[in-house]
């Protein structure tokens, strides 16, 4: 068997196992707030923009219509997000987070502090893995 195809030689291996592991470190905290990973990732952009149309949405969090539409449908449900057709396009759909999301985000403001506790790194170790990430993503 050729070492280019040894799962220990193999980048993709340890990123899929991280990311597994860290969002299952989220899981218990975000079941506290009612959330999924991916809905707590979509909350974040629309703490920080307020408003944003699906599309930028999508692009932010590198992730498609067809798994936005329905994880945005669940946040309207549950009263975090309002979602309406854009003024100045009709084809687009912009999302606004709502008073009740505001509230959301007060709860989840503890969230990252667990989390780092949880992945007990040196901060410039995760601040280095944090920016070669970034590269990579920009890559993608």
């Amino acid at each position: 068997m050729s070492d280019a195809l040894k799962l220990e030689n193999q980048i993709c291996f340890p990123l899929y196992a991280c990311a597994k592991g860290v969002v299952a470190k989220y899981k218990p905290f975000l079941d506290e707030i009612g959330l999924t990973y991916t809905q707590y990732i979509a909350m974040m952009v629309l703490w920080e923009r307020k408003s944003v149309n699906v599309k930028t949405l999508g692009e932010s969090l590198y992730l498609d219509s067809g798994t936005l539409t329905p994880l945005l449908k669940k946040l309207e449900e549950k009263q975090f997000v309002s979602r309406e057709r854009s003024s100045e396009d009709e084809r687009s759909i912009v999302v606004t987070v709502t008073p009740e999301g505001e509230r959301l985000r007060k709860r989840a403001e503890k969230i990252p502090e667990q989390i780092s506790k949880c992945i007990d790194i040196p901060a410039d170790d995760a601040m280095k893995l944090y920016k070669i990430l970034h590269r990579v993503m920009a890559k993608l």
